[in-house]
């Protein structure tokens, strides 16, 4: 984190930058901070004029650690997008500092790709990425994962050259409709960059076996993992036996959140044996609500939080399928308390501990464990193999949008042929 007299900032300002002449009555600080390390343009909004001004005076701010770009082009054209975010970017490229690019809730999708990829497959200080609410889609997710995977090599080319390049360890990219048909490029990107330590990969809209071969061909490699937020995607049975495999390959894991993902009673039973081999003993929340777990499966939890995780401070579990009084949340919550006496400090944040509110609980159907028995498809790993590659290449089939502007097309040649 930067101090303050080395951040510049607009953030939530609401400024409408149209020309860049609009931005030049705002930057005069920044012009004048040689040694600024963050800039945060986040909540206003640029138009391609601004943008170039913006991308001139960053290309001289060596120093430059932080770029947070989100939200910067609200009730912008989409033909205004690319060469609007083409001149931000090459101005970046070769700032040798810059380890952190936010570009948050900026509307890319398939017409912004060029740039955007060409950057991250060439940007080689990278180490903290945000990418969450793109509107990416499959294709473009693809071509994103596949763009940090060129980027490993470029990294590995640079420590071969002697130079000190840092690992890539932060990657938030929810809410971008990833689906299935991205994972295969996705996992290889794990594979590759498997000193990441944070993945936060929310509402993607993720079924089953795109889960188990993210989890299985892809961060099973990243072993120093601390946060994996996976929620809101579908895990049923497969995704839960995946996860109960690679768990305990993460031994430096903090935070695990897999809400709102269809785990099962089943698979909450086999998360819960997985955590009770005690290799996540740094576990310190974990989140579980909405996943039709029940009481066996809190029962096994309650077991694995005793003896197996023993920095558990917090879980989720509202919206499960089992009673408020069952005897397995009694035990959960007296753990918890006596840790939160013991370990908590003087001054304790109590949303940090303990059980959350089970107010939205519900009720078990006598059926339901047998139905979901009934659903668990036998499928070789072959056709499940097969199954992906297609979703894959449906993905890669979508009709790219082809860009008019000449300039974002010469953007993406030139960072290819850039090196830092």
């Amino acid at each position: 984190m930067a101090t303050p007299d080395k951040v510049f900032s607009l953030e939530g300002r609401v400024l409408k930058l149209d020309t860049a002449q609009d931005l030049e009555a705002h930057i005069g600080p920044l012009r004048a901070m040689d040694d600024v390390e963050e800039v945060r343009i986040l909540g206003n909004t640029l138009g391609v004029e601004a943008c170039k001004l913006l991308g001139d005076v960053l290309a001289t701010k060596k120093a430059l650690k932080v770029a947070n770009l989100a939200d910067i082009f609200t009730g912008r054209l989409l033909n205004e997008i690319p060469e609007a975010l083409s001149s931000l970017l090459t101005s970046i490229l070769n700032l040798p500092n810059l380890t952190t690019i936010n570009l948050n809730d900026n509307a890319f999708g398939l017409n912004t790709q060029a740039p955007l990829v060409a950057f991250l497959s060439s940007h080689v200080p990278l180490q903290h990425l945000y990418l969450n609410n793109n509107g990416l889609g499959p294709h473009a997710g693809i071509l994103i994962a596949d763009a940090l995977s060129e980027l490993h090599a470029k990294k590995e080319n640079a420590r071969g050259a002697g130079q000190e390049v840092p690992y890539l360890e932060t990657v938030i990219c929810g809410r971008n409709r990833l689906e299935n048909g991205s994972m295969r490029a996705w996992a290889k990107t794990f594979s590759l960059h498997n000193k990441v330590k944070e993945v936060k990969m929310v509402q993607n809209g993720i079924r089953q076996e795109g889960i188990e071969q993210l989890l299985t061909s892809g961060l099973n490699h990243a072993t120093k993992l601390k946060v994996l937020d996976l929620q809101d995607n579908t895990f049923t049975i497969k995704g839960a036996r995946a996860l109960a495999k690679v768990v305990p390959l993460w031994e430096d894991i903090q935070e695990l959140g897999i809400g709102d993902s269809l785990l099962g009673a089943k698979g909450g039973v086999l998360l819960a044996s997985a955590l009770a081999k005690g290799q996540n003993k740094k576990l310190e929340t974990l989140r579980l609500q909405y996943n039709d777990i029940t009481s066996p499966g809190v029962q096994g939890l309650a077991s694995a939080a005793k003896d197996g995780l023993p920095a558990l401070k917090k879980i989720e579990l509202n919206g499960n399928k089992f009673s408020e009084d069952d005897g397995a949340i009694s035990a959960l919550q007296d753990l918890l308390d006596e840790r939160k006496e013991k370990y908590g400090g003087d001054i304790v944040d109590e949303d940090a501990w303990g059980v959350d509110s089970l107010s939205d609980l519900e009720e078990l159907d006598s059926d339901e464990e047998e139905e979901e028995e009934e659903a668990e498809e036998e499928v070789s790993p072959e056709e499940k193999a097969e199954k992906l590659i297609k979703e894959a290449e449906a993905a890669q089939e979508q009709p790219t949008v082809q860009l008019k502007d000449k300039d974002v097309d010469a953007l993406a040649k030139k960072l290819e042929r850039t090196g830092i």
